[in-house]
């Protein structure tokens, strides 16, 4: 037991470590300014509840909206204040350090992710080795680990959402008022995060009746699984509210009008798609399911669809049994975790682009059956000896695909969001979105640093909102060297082909510099004088 234990800590330690070496190295994504933006007009909201007089005297927010004028203001932004709390105490402090600081806030929470993975398989397989396994997937997933320094929306709400649906483990396991308020304030932070955090109350109130008729009979267990879920409800329902300005003046028809918002976001513009560029409120069924596809290593999917799959047979053959085994349920706890959202969205018809990224929070639930997948494989191969032979084969090619991922990874660093799992770099091209976050933008501006002296350099870009992240994580005196404006008659134009595929004319410039990742251009640098 000390062994193990020493080993998690240690696992967990390195990963940590591994964030604090590469969080500098990340560039700024499309939204970081836009939440910026949004955490500092609601921190002069909250401020000026207590303090108008002082709040109004604070030269940090001379400039900025007020929060009944902002379009964003419906968000979350659990995340996003602690960090606008820091600039408002913090008079003066460089953009640079700002974002380095709310990088490796985001790698945080995605710790807390991987850490209520690796507990969820401990709990559902009483293994610490298959915990450790679901924790190694999700990290060694290209996608996710780039977002995981840059992408404070859709991996910080994995990282809480995962932590809820284990604090939910937890409590049903031994129902306590304590274990009911760590899960109400789990549920209350993934959703003033995003208000699809919401959803964890329906998965619990699920899960509480099942307990009551699979669980164990006892009368005075139910009874109390009655009390926790009374108190759960209040306590997510009172921090929700507290933990979400936008809420205040009027929880209930706010909440509802930020749902119905959700279900059809005003996002109305288009993405490149299977080679075509579609309206995101026309985008076809299949849309996520093929990013997950295309974009999720290969033996991932696999498993997964052996997890799934002997699942749902087992659960036709013996649905009674199996819910009344833990195991049972908390597969079909996983099973709603992935596909309830997944299909809200084919069904609603709900706005999503960026590949498939607003899902990403579902798939801790898809690594957590595959490796059911895995486990499943090992269990029937002690019995049989062809299967063994089988699951021996599928083993190496797992583990080989997984040591191809991690080269592919280090060799990408830090640009992975752009991986795809099996798509030649030519298909991922024309097939789909580039760098649609423009974290490349950063790379580009750094190349031209190095290799142009000049003291004044014009730069401009499809959307030069990327260059403005960009320049503000670099240093200032690199970032003063700068100046955004059309490159005429002399300067650079920078594009990260998000939804662009075509070769640019030639009236913006030579192209003097590209940034491929595993043979994929994802930006290009283009000179013209």
């Amino acid at each position: 037991m000390i062994r193990h234990t020493a080993y998690v800590r240690g696992y967990f330690i390195l990963i940590l470590l591994l964030g604090l070496c590469l969080h500098k190295d990340y560039g700024v994504s499309w939204d970081e300014s836009i939440d910026r933006e949004n955490g500092i007009v609601n921190a002069k909201y909250i401020l000026a509840q207590v303090a108008p007089r002082w709040t109004g005297q604070q030269a940090i927010f001379a400039h900025v909206p007020e929060f009944a004028t902002l379009e964003e203001r419906d968000h979350g932004v659990l995340f996003h204040l602690p960090l606008a709390f820091m600039e408002v105490f913090w008079p003066g402090i460089d953009s640079r350090t700002y974002y380095l600081v709310r990088h490796f806030c985001i790698f945080l929470t995605f710790v807390l992710g991987l850490w209520s993975v690796y507990k969820l398989a401990l709990v559902r397989f009483g293994s610490w080795q298959l915990g450790l396994l679901a924790s190694t997937l999700l990290l060694l997933s290209p996608r996710f680990f780039a977002d995981a320094f840059s992408n404070g929306k859709d991996l910080v709400f994995l990282g809480f959402f995962t932590f809820g649906v284990y604090t939910l483990v937890s409590l049903l396991q031994r129902p306590t008022l304590t274990r009911a308020t760590l899960h109400g304030l789990a549920t209350a932070m993934a959703t003033d995060v995003r208000i699809l955090g919401s959803l964890l109350v329906a998965l619990s109130l699920g899960m509480f009746l099942l307990e009551a008729f699979f669980g164990p009979p006892e009368n005075a267990r139910r009874v109390q699984l009655v009390k926790t879920l009374g108190w759960y409800v209040v306590v997510a329902a009172v921090l929700t509210v507290a933990g979400w300005p936008f809420l205040w003046e009027g929880p209930l028809d706010n909440f509802i009008l930020a749902f119905n918002n959700m279900k059809h976001f005003r996002v109305d513009g288009y993405v490149l798609y299977l080679g075509e560029k579609v309206q995101t409120t026309h985008l076809p069924w299949h849309y996520a399911p093929l990013w997950i596809l295309i974009t999720t290593p290969i033996a991932y999917s696999v498993a997964f669809l052996i997890g799934i799959s002997t699942y749902m047979y087992t659960l036709g053959r013996r649905l009674i049994p199996t819910l009344r085994t833990a195991g049972g349920r908390i597969d079909l706890l996983l099973s709603a975790w992935f596909f309830i959202p997944l299909f809200m969205v084919i069904v609603l018809g709900s706005v999503i682009y960026d590949g498939w990224r607003h899902l990403y929070f579902i798939y801790p639930a898809f690594l957590l059956l595959a490796v059911r997948g895995a486990y499943g494989i090992w269990q029937l191969s002690r019995q049989y000896f062809l299967v063994k032979r089988l699951a021996l084969l599928a083993a190496v090619l797992a583990v080989a695909e997984a040591g191809y991922t991690l080269a592919r990874m280090i060799q990408a660093h830090p640009n992975q969001q752009v991986y795809y799992s099996f798509l030649s770099s030519r298909e991922a091209e024309q097939l789909f979105e580039g760098d649609y976050w423009g974290l490349s933008y950063r790379k580009g501006l750094e190349w031209i640093l190095a290799n142009n002296p000049a003291a004044q350099i014009t730069v401009d870009a499809p959307f030069p909102i990327l260059l403005e992240n960009n320049l503000a994580v670099l240093k200032p005196a690199d970032r003063a060297r700068f100046k955004i404006a059309p490159p005429n008659p002399e300067g650079y134009f920078l594009t990260a082909y998000r939804t662009h595929p075509e070769p640019y004319p030639t009236s913006v410039g030579n192209e003097v510099y590209a940034v491929r990742v595993n043979g994929i251009r994802i930006l290009s640098v283009f000179y013209r004088w």
